[in-house]
């Protein structure tokens, strides 16, 4: 693999000084893997690039795996986790680069303290998800990117994109973040690692990320990825995120859990289709005014917000902690006094009368009515059908008929779950909400159908007869 990064600061050659590699050398660091090879390309006043060339011996590879490896048998024969380049690569940078990913530099550190423009280039690179993937991870952090699917086999265009992109990152930024933040995100999108992960990894993720990944929007995906989807410790790190945050484990996304059930191939994030079709859904219904019920920590009010033709936004949850996200998310305390008063957030719970819920165009009911307790539906029916009264109400509920595809998944989608519905009852239940408060109801699936088992999430849009 290859990883370049060039600056255009003045003199340019400074880099050298920064990354503690002599501009004039060509110099190579073995590793238990391979060799990584460090060299300048360019090194003058106006711009200054160094490339990070990793090679991969494949024989040093499965001899450094020792004895004590849980699977050492047979890994080397079938298991290819040891073949996670772009970890790999992420290992090798951070031995290589280790002193400029301190921040320390004797003879240069005002510069080493300061955001200098960089360009970083890595022409292939695994990312699971496609290019968007890619765009949700770097851009929160400042940088303009530039991510290029690349072909399966150019002799076949008509077996599409690879899972493989040239990845273009270009910022103003301190150098020792770029590398950090490179460190933890490379295998975040191969959401893949060479070697077997324990509790030292939540070290790891949490000394690469301080002071900036409390602060991401999608710090929960994230993690669950660096972590390689163990639960046991991606419940530790996100609880100590969530101190050095002031956030809780509650107020992360549950959605995160559901996309990694989702098979490679399709593996645009289905909450993010979720978005894409209930914003769809609102447009076509030209609200001016929504509330989203149950809105967690405001991803989906973020794209709202985002919206000009959404006059009045609100969301509204349980959880007062997820409400402190969701407020951090959209930057309430900053942004300008006609802006916060287009948007309201309050704490309230769905299953009692409250009239801050009424006076609104559309209501999205996300991925809410499966986290109700059966008993206590009819009593949600009664708030948002009955008593709000709004002109339409948007709800997305899991599909339970598509779980079969899912890989290693036991019982529902996510532990918080009271049930799932197949198509048919969720067509039952919402017809008869639809019948019992006056409303029309039309249902859509959203997400890659199967033409057995539908699509995995359900969507009904309720729209009131006059």
């Amino acid at each position: 693999m290859q990883l370049t990064i060039s600056t255009t600061h003045h003199p340019a050659s400074d880099l050298g000084y920064l990354l503690h590699k002599h501009p004039d050398r060509v110099q190579e660091f073995t590793q238990s893997f391979g060799v990584a090879t460090v060299f300048y390309p360019e090194a003058h006043d106006d711009r200054c690039t160094v490339t990070l060339v990793l090679e991969i011996d494949p024989v040093r590879l499965a001899r450094s795996r020792g004895r004590s490896t849980p699977d050492f048998s047979l890994a080397q024969y079938v298991n290819d986790r040891s073949y996670a380049a772009s970890s790999l690569l992420a290992v090798a940078m951070a031995d290589v680069f280790s002193t400029a990913r301190s921040g320390r530099c004797a003879s240069r550190q005002e510069l080493a303290d300061s955001a200098i423009p960089l360009r970083i280039t890595i022409p292939v690179l695994p990312c699971r998800g496609g290019p968007q993937v890619a765009h949700r991870l770097f851009e929160p952090l400042g940088f303009e990117v530039a991510a290029e699917p690349i072909e399966l086999d150019g002799n076949f265009p008509e077996w599409g994109d690879s899972r493989y992109v040239h990845l273009a990152l270009t910022s103003t930024v301190r150098l020792a973040d770029a590398l950090n933040q490179l460190y933890v995100l490379l295998p975040v999108l191969d959401e893949a690692k060479h070697y077997w992960q324990g509790p030292a990894e939540v070290d790891k993720l949490l000394r690469s990320g301080e002071g900036w990944l409390t602060t991401h929007p999608e710090m929960d995906l994230i993690t669950r990825r660096y972590l390689g989807r163990h639960r046991a410790l991606t419940r530790v790190a996100l609880a100590r995120l969530a101190e050095l945050g002031d956030e809780v484990e509650e107020a992360v996304d549950p959605a995160a859990d559901e996309e990694m059930l989702q098979p490679e191939a399709a593996r645009l994030p289905l909450n993010v289709q979720r978005h894409d079709a209930v914003l769809r859904v609102l447009l076509e219904l030209e609200a001016r005014s929504v509330i989203d019920l149950g809105c967690g920590p405001g991803h989906f009010l973020d794209r709202l917000v985002k919206t000009p033709s959404f006059t009045r936004i609100a969301g509204s949850d349980v959880s007062a902690r997820a409400l402190q996200v969701a407020a951090r998310r959209l930057h309430l305390e900053e942004i300008s006094e006609r802006q916060s008063d287009r948007v309201t957030l309050f704490q309230g719970a769905l299953t009692y009368q409250d009239d801050r819920f009424a006076g609104y165009d559309a209501a999205v009911l996300m991925e809410v009515i499966e986290h109700i307790d059966p008993m206590r539906l009819e009593a949600l029916e009664h708030v948002v059908f009955g008593s709000a009264k709004p002109g339409s109400v948007v709800v997305t509920t899991p599909n339970s008929e598509y779980n079969v595809t899912y890989e290693n998944l036991t019982g529902m989608r996510h532990p918080d779950h009271r049930f799932e519905w197949g198509r048919e009852e969720f067509a039952a239940w919402s017809g008869r909400v639809a019948a019992t408060y006056g409303y029309a109801v039309e249902r859509r699936g959203i997400g890659d159908a199967d033409e057995v088992l539908g699509a995995p999430t359900q969507l009904a849009v309720f729209t009131r007869e006059p």
